[in-house]
């Protein structure tokens, strides 16, 4: 090994000064054995955001979500619940369903040997199933996934025995904002889907998490952001103070791609909270953005070591969308963002098998809250 390898692959981590915190290394980035262990222990056994629970109004309607290594069936029942369940045929383990969405009229049928399930999730029906009078329908109906809905979308574990969703979900909340009532003003659940764009982002989820969390690049790559909100171009983002929201700039009207007047105010929202924005990481895949007009929602679906689907929904009042309001400068500044932060993930992920990044970066004092998320990562995955 020589001298210049040396330097690269046994940086002194012992010596980094007081202003600098370390990363994890470049390998938790790219390694599938590392992927597969955030699959297990982190996606299939916390709470993951699946499914905006508007798109399933009807009983019959469902989704296909990939949460870790399972794809999950959810769709609203004729009680008007949503329901969830690994999306395998108890008889030979079929796909089954195979589309992203559909609609079924009173059932799902295995297109392999027909065996049928009610949308409770109940066997049915199945070839000669009467002639098999042993067969307890409950006991071979689909495995069932735990559902909570909160701020208008179905959130599932696929944990046996769930974490407690107030002190995961809420209590992230509760961290960023200081308080869980915070959120209740801007009316989440109520509000309606006004634009939805999804984004196949070449790069690994913890990279989208931790660009989220800061702001030091802010300057560099979000020309409009910045001008909206001048207080982060000096590096600091709205997440690394508790309850803080970034305010808007003198002369800003709304929260638009061009800093014109925005739409209608929700109702709830305070005089505290109005003319700031304000950003929320739940982990490990939701990021909540606030704003007095609207909320972008974006949920992340994990699918590689390098690939990550993003989500991102505009949510405003029912009214504005059902008048068909110009929503196109509040989309384009949010989805302006995301395209610039997902070029951002996509460089690094670039380089993450680089020798160069072997033992990882560093933090600089804007990001060291980025280590408490690294941490928490360690914690679970070991």
């Amino acid at each position: 090994m020589t001298t210049g390898e040396l330097s690269t692959s046994t940086a002194g981590r012992a010596r980094l000064p007081e202003s600098l915190r370390e990363t994890l290394a470049g390998h938790y980035y790219t390694d599938p054995a590392i992927f597969h262990a955030e699959q297990e222990r982190i996606f299939e056994t916390g709470w993951f955001c699946a499914v905006h629970s508007a798109d399933l109004t009807r009983p019959g309607q469902f989704e296909t979500v990939q949460i870790g290594r399972e794809s999950v069936l959810v769709t609203r029942a004729r009680s008007g619940e949503i329901k969830a369940y690994l999306n395998v045929c108890r008889h030979r383990g079929a796909r089954l369903c195979t589309e992203d969405e559909g609609e079924v009229r009173r059932s799902f049928q295995c297109p392999y040997h027909a065996w049928t399930y009610s949308l409770d999730g109940k066997l049915i029906a199945a070839p000669n199933l009467g002639a098999m009078d042993d067969i307890d329908r409950d006991e071979y109906g689909l495995h069932q996934v735990h559902v909570r809905e909160w701020l208008g979308y179905a959130w599932l574990c696929l944990a046996e025995q769930p974490p407690s969703f107030e002190d995961t979900v809420i209590q992230d909340v509760t961290d960023r904002l200081g308080t869980p009532d915070a959120i209740v003003g801007y009316q989440v659940a109520d509000l309606k889907l006004g634009r939805r764009i999804e984004y196949d982002v070449k790069a690994n989820w913890k990279q989208i998490v931790e660009n989220f969390m800061e702001c030091y690049h802010c300057a560099t790559i979000h020309p409009e952001l910045t001008e909206v909100l001048p207080e982060f171009a000096d590096g600091l983002a709205a997440q690394y103070f508790v309850g803080h929201g970034a305010e808007f700039g003198a002369g800003v009207e709304g929260f638009t791609v061009d800093g014109s007047a925005g739409l209608e105010k929700l109702p709830g929202v305070d005089e505290d909270q109005d003319r700031r924005y304000y950003a929320i990481t739940v982990r490990p895949q939701v990021f909540i953005n606030l704003v007095p007009d609207h909320v972008v929602f974006h949920r992340m679906f994990p699918l590689a070591p390098d690939r990550t689907l993003v989500r991102c929904d505009w949510l405003y009042l029912p009214e504005v969308v059902d008048s068909g309001a110009d929503i196109d400068r509040s989309v384009e500044l949010f989805h302006r963002v995301n395209q610039q932060d997902f070029d951002a993930c996509e460089r690094c992920q670039l380089a993450m098998d680089s020798r160069s990044y072997r033992d990882g970066g560093v933090l600089v004092p804007s990001e060291h809250h980025i280590g408490d998320f690294h941490d928490w990562v360690r914690k679970h995955i070991g």
